[in-house]
């Protein structure tokens, strides 16, 4: 990118010290763009900036219809430009562009929702018992947010922290993971054409490791909303607590796919390939645990195995392709280690496991879709987030077992639940410590439900009325109509 791309207080800048960083094509390992990598001061510009902007209080008393036009023309340029902004994505994450198109639909959904949600939202009236007082519940804007984004969804996950900020009245910055800030780049440049604020929305991109402490440990923010790993979002929330800033982490998971033998065949194949094997199972709610009833779990496997196998992945903008690398040589790496460590621990492995031949796929991070049989809670790659395209494969002769085995894990972000009874799904989905129950279906999501985990997948919630709400203070407003003295001191 030839021109800057820090955009701080209103103003496109680059790097403090004219840092900049190779972003990298995994599928093929050519450089698809340098941007400026922000220093720890560039860091402390932005957040001064949120915070001066958010005190001067133009945004946070802009009327809620202004604020709702303003996320429904994001919404609109993000349509316009759909094609070159799917384009950026796939490049950026290797994801295929097919996806990409849904990742960008999707964001166009989460904007128009918060659009519409703020502009129906009103201030909850208390009846106190006395006609003189009118007592109302009003929602203000928390203040300055700091937005930090994963790199396997950076548009999505950015725009379901955005939109809701903007709506609510807050300033914020933005800072997406530095391995694939393109998109994000894009939007803030979007929302600068359709009219936000200087100040409001400031983006800075670089290693968290480098701009964190400006970022996180300041008593100038007022809300952190992290999506990434339990590490990063546990030393979030310590440094954060210093300052008391609230925080709302959305950490990941290790998400059981249970699969009863009366389950639709057909279907249950198809949807635990693609829970696990899309985006080449680097998505937080993947369903990388398959707890598969023991009547049908051998001839389950061998077809999961047989239809892995002819899994078509190569570049992401390959219309033949079904899946893309993974993010980076580094993470194709620490996938590897999985494999090893798999088969150190005595796991079956019936599918992939090593590097594709193709030379075609050479010079790309690829790592084909791979399965490991005959797995149980001991094992490391059962209980730990590999965030690849891993499944592995446990068993199960009742409910109360598979209950048991979907709930034996510290996360619990997401599960999914196969059967043709009725009132079983529904004791299982409601007996799963999970956020997000799938019941003969898998990996969908609406702007309009929440989203989040239990347990060490963190706390809040993106989306719905309670993502709005993360991005609110909530006021009570007591005025008495007709004061009368209290009397409780009579000063005799």
């Amino acid at each position: 990118m030839s021109e800057p791309n820090l955009y701080i207080d209103g103003k496109w800048v680059p790097a403090g010290d004219g840092g900049t960083r190779d972003i990298i094509n995994p599928a093929d390992g050519s450089v698809v763009a340098v941007v400026d990598e922000a220093t720890p001061a560039d860091a402390v510009a932005a957040v001064s900036a949120a915070r001066a902007a958010f005190d001067a209080g133009e945004w946070s008393a802009t009327p809620v219809a202004q604020r709702s036009a303003l996320l429904l023309r994001i919404a609109d340029l993000l349509d316009r430009d759909r094609d070159q902004i799917a384009r950026i994505e796939t490049l950026d994450t290797g994801k295929t562009l097919r996806e990409s198109y849904i990742d960008i639909d999707d964001v166009i959904s989460v904007f128009r929702y918060y659009a519409y949600l703020v502009a129906v939202e009103s201030d909850r009236l208390v009846d106190v018992g006395n006609p003189a007082v009118i007592s109302r519940v009003v929602r203000e804007p928390i203040g300055v947010c700091v937005l930090i984004a994963p790199w396997n969804y950076p548009l999505l996950q950015i725009a379901w922290k955005i939109a809701p900020a903007l709506a609510a009245g807050c300033t914020m910055v933005a800072k997406p993971s530095e391995v694939t800030p393109l998109s994000t780049i894009a939007l803030v440049r979007l929302a600068e054409e359709a009219g936000v604020p200087a100040g409001v929305l400031n983006l800075v991109q670089g290693s968290g490791a480098v701009l964190g402490a400006a970022l996180t440990d300041t008593p100038d923010v007022d809300l952190i909303s992290f999506t990434g790993g339990a590490a990063t979002g546990a030393a979030i929330a310590r440094s954060a607590v210093g300052h008391v800033t609230r925080v709302a982490l959305e950490l990941g998971g290790k998400n059981p796919h249970i699969v009863f033998a009366d389950a639709d065949w057909e279907t249950s194949v198809d949807q635990v390939l693609t829970g696990v094997f899309m985006h080449s199972g680097q998505v937080c709610s993947s369903g990388t645990r398959l707890i598969v009833e023991e009547s049908i779990a051998d001839d389950f496997v061998a077809e999961l195995a047989a239809r892995a196998g002819k899994i078509r992945f190569g570049d992401g903008l390959d219309p033949d392709s079904e899946t893309g690398p993974l993010v980076s040589a580094a993470h194709r790496d620490k996938i590897e280690a999985y494999v090893a460590l798999g088969l150190s621990e005595g796991a079956t492995l019936v599918a992939g496991g090593s590097r594709p031949a193709d030379p075609r796929l050479s010079n790309g991070s690829f790592f084909p879709p791979t399965i490991f049989d005959r797995c149980d809670r001991s094992m490391r790659i059962v209980r730990e987030e590999t965030f690849g395209p891993i499944l592995t494969v446990e068993r199960f002769g009742t409910e109360a077992e598979a209950i048991e085995l979907g709930n034996d894990t510290e996360f619990g972000l997401a599960a999914g639940v196969r059967t043709s009874d009725a009132a079983r799904g529904e004791r299982v989905a409601r007996a799963l410590r999970h956020g997000t129950v799938w019941l003969n279906d898998f990996g969908y999501y609406t702007p309009a439900a929440e989203w989040g985990g239990f347990k060490k997948s963190g706390n809040g919630r993106e989306l719905g009325p309670s993502g709005l709400a993360e991005y609110q203070e909530i006021k009570h407003i007591w005025s008495n109509t007709s004061p009368t003295a209290a009397g409780w001191f009579t000063g005799g």
